[in-house]
């Protein structure tokens, strides 16, 4: 049993990129289905699934990469709010990542969003974690 589902996505992720594995397998929730979701859309992977009986559904997610090389998309990632101390942030205090060229993922009350969509609804909430 997993506590926080959030950073352990995040831990799969990471570790599956620097292994240069084309899939990662994580447990899906509707969070980690939201925040699959966001990166679905903003690039950083091609695409996810999800897989399963009732109970135990998993999420395939896979990966991207760039070059001859095999350079991951995502070159790292962060987790900002934990279980033992949340972060939140106001719609003026929103972070913006690196200038702009990663996301920082937002829960809001509309819902979990890129930090640039929040700001452009104006909205503000739990400061999930970085992407870039």
């Amino acid at each position: 049993m997993v506590n926080d589902t959030i950073s352990d996505m995040l831990t799969r992720l990471r570790n599956a990129n620097l292994a240069k594995h084309q899939i990662v397998e994580v447990p899906s929730t509707k969070m980690t289905r939201n925040i699959a979701n966001i990166l679905l859309e903003e690039g950083f992977i091609q695409s996810f699934e999800e897989v399963g009986e009732n109970f135990n559904t998993q999420l395939l997610l896979s990966l991207k990469y760039k070059g001859r090389h095999r350079e991951p998309v995502i070159t790292a990632l962060r987790r900002v709010s934990k279980p033992g101390l949340r972060v939140y942030a106001n719609r003026k205090e929103l972070p913006r990542v690196l200038g702009g060229l990663g996301i920082a993922v937002i829960s809001t009350s509309q819902g979990v969003m890129t930090d640039n969509k929040a700001r452009h609804q104006g909205l503000g909430g739990e400061v999930l974690c970085y992407i870039w």
